[in-house]
């Protein structure tokens, strides 16, 4: 497994944040992007995946995705989780690690732009 720690992890994070076009970033309302180190079992359980799949998943959207919500929508703020173990296990390099997590990070953001499975580009 490469090393990298929460701290420089969780800027990889930020960094993808940071990298997304200006049309898009603006329209994140609402939303929170955290970086956890593996998901729960009730994050597995709640996509269909068994506990021994947790170093399957890299990322999860739980919330309303901006195709669903009205305009008097007001509720906590949506959550996306970057999980940090399952990315570190599944890569081999440096250069991979950071593909992954933007991956990742456009992918869990394109559920919350209503986007389903097979439409993601990642």
């Amino acid at each position: 497994m490469i090393r990298f720690t929460r701290q420089q992890f969780e800027e990889l994070v930020g960094e993808a944040l940071d990298s997304l076009p200006e049309e898009f970033a603006q329209l994140l309302d609402n939303v929170a992007v955290v970086v956890e180190e593996r998901p729960s079992a009730f994050d597995l359980e709640s996509v269909g995946m068994e506990a021994s799949e947790w170093d399957q998943l890299f990322g999860l959207y739980q919330g309303v995705n901006l195709l669903e919500r009205d305009t008097f929508y007001s509720a906590l703020p949506d959550r996306i989780a970057i999980y940090r173990e399952p990315i570190l296990l599944a890569c081999a390099s440096r250069r991979e690690v950071l593909r992954e997590v933007r991956d990742t990070v456009i992918h869990e953001l394109g559920h919350y732009f209503g986007m389903e499975e097979d439409q993601m580009p990642y």
